[in-house]
């Protein structure tokens, strides 16, 4: 199928770590975390910096990256320091290119195999090559361990594991057919990576996704080469990821804690390091997987510092976009508007599954099956059509 792509009259301005988006209030920096893994003093580092150089708090986004909002002019280059010196900025030319999710509680709990390795892997290996800068700051890689969990986030390039020693390819969130075992799935996806390069390249540069680039699955397939397989259906992303406490298959305990809005205050991640084993997980719902501990003690206050644990939450089904102040063109403080309608049980369309936008651009927006809820300047429009 010949796939039209979107005209982009602009290069690709993703923000990163140095390469930070002018907004209204203050310059927006974004780190990249391959696969939502953070050690507790990486967690540190961000917390003491969105408290010492941002608005004193974090946000996490669909990707399982984190974002810090309201720099001064020329902070990214404090910030960059304290990441670099964290790890957590191994590259200043790939920077905004390390977009890679992965199966939460992979190894843990659940699914057909252990994907953990394969983010630092397939972060190393892009960071060492020098082509692989020219990725759009929009790519995504997607490393699911056979749960169904990211597959289903439209992956440029993603690894869908089909047995304990088969793992599929992923193109433009479709399975390609072509196999590799465990041990050689991060080369296949990165021989994908460069193929999507080298293609786009050919194809005049300005494409930003697989799906943009004319027949892109197709062509990227036959670069790589090799047998296929009868494609398999991705399974659809999840609406929400989970919540609470959950028993990992060792016995111990992992909570998975939601964000209201994405916004993690400073003093709230610093509560997350005090109560980890060992490090984080950042999810693309938002929220933060806590593994790895004796028990659910540390429940009760990470409740109490305004981290939801409860899986019936309508935390779970409301997101927004960035709203007043932050935003010059919103319309509306939606973040407040959307909390005090949860605080009060008033949300719209019966509370179903929820995103919360301050124009018509829909910031944020999720994927699948969402009620839109937007600012006019006069009150909301609620679109229901998904």
């Amino acid at each position: 199928m010949t796939v039209q792509a979107p005209a982009r009259d602009r290069a690709d301005s993703c923000p990163g770590a140095l390469q930070t988006h002018p907004a209204a209030d203050g310059a927006l920096a974004r780190v990249r975390v391959p696969g939502g893994a953070l050690t507790i003093a990486q967690l540190r580092v961000l917390a003491a910096a969105a408290r010492e150089l941002g608005d004193g708090a974090l946000e996490l986004t669909s990707r399982g990256n984190v974002q810090l909002r309201g720099l001064a002019p020329g902070a990214e280059t404090a910030l960059g320091d304290r990441l670099a010196v964290a790890g957590l900025l191994p590259s200043a030319t790939h920077e905004t290119a390390r977009n890679v999710l992965a199966s939460v509680l992979s190894g843990r709990a659940g699914g057909l195999l252990d994907v953990r390795p394969w983010p630092p892997g397939f972060d190393a290996a892009l960071c060492a090559d020098p082509a692989l800068a020219e990725l759009p700051g929009r790519f995504l890689a997607a490393f699911d361990d056979g749960r169904g969990d990211v597959a289903g986030q439209a992956p440029d390039v993603g690894l869908l594991a089909l047995d304990p020693g088969t793992v599929a390819l992923l193109l433009a969130g479709a399975d390609s057919g072509l196999r590799s075992t465990p041990a050689d799935a991060v080369p296949l996806a990165l021989a994908a990576t460069r193929a999507f390069v080298a293609e786009r390249r050919a194809q005049g540069g300005s494409a930003w996704r697989v799906s943009e680039l004319d027949e892109g699955p197709a062509r990227i397939a036959a670069a790589i080469g090799g047998p296929r397989s009868a494609p398999v259906a991705v399974p659809a992303a999840p609406p929400h990821g989970p919540a609470g406490a959950l028993r990992q298959d060792d016995g111990r305990t992992a909570l998975a804690a939601v964000v209201p809005l994405g916004r993690l205050t400073a003093d709230q991640a610093d509560l997350l390091a005090s109560v980890a084993a060992d490090g984080v997980q950042l999810t693309p719902w938002r929220s933060v997987v806590v593994p790895d501990l004796p028990d659910a003690a540390s429940a009760r206050a990470l409740a109490a510092a305004g981290l939801v644990l409860d899986p019936g939450s309508a935390w779970l089904r409301v997101t927004a976009c960035a709203g007043r102040p932050g935003c010059a063109k919103s319309l509306a403080d939606v973040r407040s508007d959307a909390t005090r309608a949860v605080a009060d049980g008033a949300l719209p369309a019966s509370g179903a599954r929820q995103h919360w936008a301050g124009c018509g651009r829909r910031c944020g927006r999720p994927s699948g099956e969402v009620v839109d809820v937007v600012a006019t300047g006069s009150g909301y429009r609620i679109d229901s059509s998904g």
